[in-house]
Order: C-alpha cells, then structure tokens, then sequence
C-alpha cells in the first residue's frame, strides 16, 4: 500500500508544473484583432513596404538600429467608415498576461490608406492621436527589441471604424479597445518577424 500512495504521489507531483503551464497558457490574452473582430467578419488589406507578409522587419525599424517606422498601408475600409486605428502587439512575448504592446494610433482620417515608412513621431495625420504602448500613455511607434532566442511575431493591425474616438492622452488599451468596441466595420493585419540583432552590444 506505502508502495502505491509514493507512486501516486510521486505522479501528483511530476504533473502539477503541467497544471500551472496550461492554466498560464490560457491565461494569457488575445491580440486585439482576435478579441475584437469586425462586424460581419469584413477585412482589410494590410502591408508595409518594408517586408513582406510572414518576412523579416528590417533591423533599422527596430529599437536595435534606429527604431525607424516601416511604413503601413492598407485598403479602403467599407461604406460608413469614419476613422482608423493601428494596434501593434507580440503575442511571443507577454507582461501581465497581455501581449507586448509596442504602437497604437487612433483617428486617423477616412481618407488615410497609407504612413508612409520614416514616419516621425510628430508628423502623424491630423486629427490622429497616439495611443499606449508598454512605456505609457500616448506614445509613437516603438519598434521590436526582441530578446535573444526564437523569432517573435509583430502583428500590426488596422481597424476601421464607424465613429471617432475621443481623443484621450491618458488612455490606456482598455480604455481604447472599450470605446472601439461595437464599432469595428473591418480589420486586417500584416504580421512580420523580428529576432536579436546578433551585432548589437552585449548588456
């Protein structure tokens, strides 16, 4: 009998850092284009001149070499839409359960399709407004800074939506994915890849 209880304990215990793994893993949240979809599921066509879909981003539009915007187009969104907003995670790397958010830009004009790549921060569209990223409120493009190891995932979505928003410099991402909730027409993504600049110095 004592052999059996040790072996079921011995089991219990091998299996429990199994359980905190997949409680962990289920966890952690979506990236905004899965939390808050579209209305009818409608798209948008995103690229960025800089990469192609599922390529490599460019070291200078990291924070590695320069943190140089790459640029970001996307198709005209559907009948109704009054204004944009770009949201930039890595769901490969979290803080507090949530994917790394590195860029949000909101109210951009109907009219804007396209930033062009060397974007500086202070000459974004008018009327827009930067959102949070990990670093605060209202802040510009941050780029990857992604850690030694495997390549981690940028998503850079475009989301059109039927209204504006108020503009807010102490917004947060809930404070802005809240109020765009229910009035997404269409959203879409292009996704590139980043990894460690093998040149950079040694911390």
């Amino acid at each position: 009998m004592k052999a059996i209880f040790t072996a079921w304990a011995l089991a219990a215990i091998c299996a429990a850092p199994l359980l905190v793994q997949s409680s962990f893993a289920q966890s952690v949240r979506p990236i905004a284009l899965q939390e808050f979809p579209s209305k009818n599921g409608a798209r948008l066509t995103v690229t960025s001149p800089a990469f192609p879909e599922g390529g490599d981003i460019p070291f200078e539009n990291t924070q590695y070499r320069g943190n140089t915007f790459p640029g970001l187009s996307w198709s005209a969104g559907p009948s109704g839409t009054k204004s944009y907003a770009v949201i930039m995670q890595d769901p490969d790397a979290q803080r507090n359960g949530q994917p790394i958010l590195h860029w949000t830009i909101y109210n951009l004009p109907a009219n804007v399709t396209r930033l062009d790549p060397g974007m500086a921060p202070s000459a974004n569209p008018k009327g827009s407004s930067y959102g949070p990223n990990v670093r605060g409120a209202a802040q510009p493009y941050m780029g990857p800074r992604t850690p030694p190891g495997p390549k981690h995932h940028y998503h850079l979505q475009v989301f059109a939506l039927d209204t504006g928003l108020t503009a807010d410099p102490a917004m947060n991402y809930d404070g802005l994915t809240g109020a765009m909730k229910g009035h997404i027409l269409a959203s879409g993504e292009t996704v590139g890849l980043a990894q460690a600049d093998p040149n950079a110095a040694k911390p």
